[in-house]
């Protein structure tokens, strides 16, 4: 049953290895997949899963982001006792922001105390996966236990920047490193680590009482992988609930990527291309809602000098018109233009970016409105790239919001 459960997303962080794309949004609010903002899978996903009680914390520059949840997510009834409400600092418990994960929790106590129900499912708003909820929240009442940490077996490498579980052979947590420099490893797969999914189940009772006790710990940082987690291993039932395990209604696909740097933002992306794409966005039952504004459908059309338009193997999101340029390998979001001429590969181009004529775009992220002059080069000569824009440190060319050229 998910009708006693609130969802808490964590949607406020700083997002600053994505600048410049998080300049003027909050991490969460930054677009994906040529249609979509990050946060729209977590929503999808508590949407599906029959989760209609949200709380949204934000705090880092989020005017985007309530707006496109009050453009795209405003479908609950609240006469039903459903909302998607956001939840900016309000200084209830003293004159500071939110200083941490469970900090943001515990400003919001008062919200807690109001809510029926015995279940307070955390989640954060940055992550691009699918999962049903439903199935975590049934093993948690299952087995009995207090709390319940989502978990994913990751590569030894991508658990040093993550969270890391380790457990009995009844997946019992019996201990938990942050970032640790050399990950504990599966007994059954010593090339993977299980690593935390930033997923909490708590017993609301359990939650309440641990915020309590972090609050009052002058030594805390007051954030649930550092301080929270190390705390509950001995005392409570911790149990580690595997994504993609059995039950569930959603398709199995097992992607989970924390898309928290500008080459893992790049990349997700681009695995969107691939023949057979990592992560499923075609299931019926389990689409991916978001806002879209009205758009013509995208089209081809000869350019001036009597070329085709065209695109291979590409994203190509309502209102865009490529007029007798070439697309390939690229994700293009509503309305871009490309011109007659111009080449765009391996690209990633907001929305309403115009290509001009002759232009070669490639290996790049382009934001919002740009407009890329005729004849100009991107993602050509990394070194002119990099007296210009940011580039990743696998050489991804950001060109960001307002560029001039």
């Amino acid at each position: 049953m998910t009708d006693n459960t609130l969802a808490i997303i964590l949607a406020g962080g700083t997002g600053s290895r994505l600048d410049p794309l998080t300049r003027d949004r909050a991490k969460p609010a930054v677009p994906f997949g040529g249609k979509y903002r990050i946060i729209d899978f977590t929503l999808a996903n508590c949407l599906h899963s029959g989760l209609r009680r949200v709380l949204v914390l934000t705090q880092y520059k989020s005017h985007s982001l309530q707006k496109h949840l009050r453009d795209g997510w405003s479908i609950f009834n609240p006469e039903l006792g459903e909302y998607i409400t956001v939840v900016p600092p309000q200084m209830r418990t003293g004159e500071n922001w939110y200083s941490g994960t469970a900090d943001a929790i515990y400003q919001n106590r008062y919200l807690l105390d109001r809510i029926e129900g015995d279940l307070v499912l955390i989640l954060s708003g940055d992550h691009i996966y699918r999962m049903d909820y439903a199935a975590l929240i049934k093993q948690h009442r299952e087995r009995g236990a207090e709390l319940t940490i989502a978990c994913n077996g990751v590569s030894l490498e991508e658990a040093r920047a993550l969270g890391v579980i380790c457990t009995d052979q009844d997946d019992r947590v019996t201990g938990f490193q942050e970032q640790p420099s050399e990950p504990t490893p599966l007994l059954c797969d010593p090339s993977l680590a299980l690593a935390s999914m930033g997923i909490y189940l708590f017993d609301k009772q359990l939650l309440v009482e641990v915020l309590e006790n972090d609050h009052t710990d002058p030594g805390s940082g007051h954030d649930f992988g550092d301080d929270i987690l190390p705390c509950l291993i001995e005392r409570h039932r911790i149990l580690a609930y595997r994504f993609g395990g059995p039950g569930g209604r959603v398709s199995q696909d097992r992607y989970w990527r924390d898309v928290g740097t500008l080459d893992a933002f790049y990349e997700a992306n681009m695995a969107l291309l691939e023949p057979v794409p990592p992560l499923e966005l075609y299931q019926e039952n389990w689409v991916i809602r978001t806002y879209q504004s009205q758009h013509p459908p995208a089209r081809t059309v000869p350019g001036e000098s009597g070329s085709q338009g065209v695109f291979i193997n590409s994203i190509v999101a309502g209102g865009t018109i490529i007029a007798g340029g070439g697309v390939h390998h690229s994700v293009l979001f509503p309305r871009v233009r490309v011109n007659d001429g111009a080449i765009v590969e391996d690209a990633i181009l907001f929305q309403g970016v115009e290509v001009g004529e002759h232009a070669h775009v490639s290996h790049c992220i382009v934001e919002k409105g740009v407009q890329i002059p005729a004849g100009e080069q991107i993602g050509v000569d990394p070194q002119a790239d990099r007296r210009r824009f940011t580039l990743s440190e696998r050489g991804v060319v950001v060109v960001p919001k307002g560029a001039t050229f």
